[in-house]
């Protein structure tokens, strides 16, 4: 087969570099090819892609969507496989492409995910939801239309005939899981393709892709609720979690107060999201996807896989 691997990228110097090298040490059986998509990177992102050997594709801030970047990296993509991955994630294992893919040998999956774990950056709460939504176990046909398109992988000829809503402000991938399932297609969760995803949030930036999300969720679920009652006992009962976990590992005083910092501005981004009425204006596209300098510039199944070669990063 032949795989597209489709990047959206802002301002990514700092990772994307890394994650293309993840891709060139990949020893895969399959034809790979690198598309980025570029939102107006005023940084050296661009440069460092193109020197690697990525096909580079350029999309005006205001145009910017998740929906609307991976659709248009899909129109340029010539692989049977789109496989989709942040900008800042970078793979373990040499394998990571063949294990992705390996689930669509069955006709009947339309999508693959993989895992993903944090790294020395990672705040201790995202850790947990990591652990918490990519567990170790694989399952070759999840009930539930749960994905995340940092890691995932679906059939070019089912993007076809469906395409990513370009209107939503996240939860895009979730959107076409739901309704690719519901067209009896299988999702396969792959434990052993696993990514690293590195989020360097500040607590607005923590804030505002709860908010996103939860305007996105509403959306798709009009009668979904989340009140302040769900914000006060979601935000306890996660940040007393936290705690247990961080005291059994020694981390407690390392995190004692980044925990309830990333909880509270999870939740509290949550409740204010679901608050939210009108329409997504320039104004909140450029506080949901870019810094705001950004504009005054421009105006259950198998074990994980022991045998597994791991990538040594410099």
């Amino acid at each position: 087969m032949k795989c597209s691997i489709i990047i959206r990228a802002f301002n990514e110097e700092k990772h994307i570099g890394k994650l293309l090298d993840g891709i060139a040490r990949q020893e895969s059986q399959h034809t790979i090819e690198i598309i980025l998509v570029d939102s107006g990177s005023t940084d050296n992102t661009v440069q460092i892609a193109e020197s690697r050997g990525a096909q580079v594709i350029k999309i005006r801030p205001e145009e910017f969507s998740f929906g609307r970047a991976l659709n248009l990296g899909c129109q340029y993509a010539s692989g049977d496989i789109l496989l989709f991955a942040s900008a800042h994630v970078y793979p373990v294992y040499t394998n990571w492409i063949d294990r992705m893919l390996a689930p669509l040998e069955d006709s009947k999956v339309a999508l693959t995910y993989g895992r993903q774990i944090g790294n020395h950056l990672s705040k201790f709460s995202e850790q947990q939801l990591f652990a918490k939504w990519f567990p170790d176990v694989s399952n070759s046909n999840q009930s539930i239309p749960f994905c995340n398109n940092a890691n995932t992988a679906i059939r070019r000829s089912l993007w076809e005939q469906m395409t990513y809503d370009e209107s939503l402000t996240g939860l895009e991938d979730l959107h076409w899981a739901g309704a690719i399932q519901q067209q009896g297609y299988k999702i396969a969760y792959q434990a052993d393709a696993v990514i690293v995803h590195v989020h360097e949030e500040t607590p607005r930036k923590i804030y505002n892709r709860y908010y996103r999300e939860a305007i996105a969720f509403k959306r798709l679920k009009p009668h979904a609720t989340f009140n302040s009652w769900h914000f006060v006992y979601l935000a306890v009962t996660n940040i007393l979690s936290d705690y247990s976990a961080a005291m059994q590992t020694g981390a407690f005083l390392a995190n004692v107060f980044d925990i309830p910092m990333f909880r509270v501005l999870q939740f509290w981004g949550t409740y204010q999201g679901y608050r939210f009425v009108g329409t997504l204006d320039r104004t909140l596209r450029q506080r949901f996807y870019y810094p705001n300098e950004f504009f005054r510039r421009e105006k259950v199944e198998h074990a994980v896989q022991p045998l597994m070669k791991q990538i040594a990063y410099e």
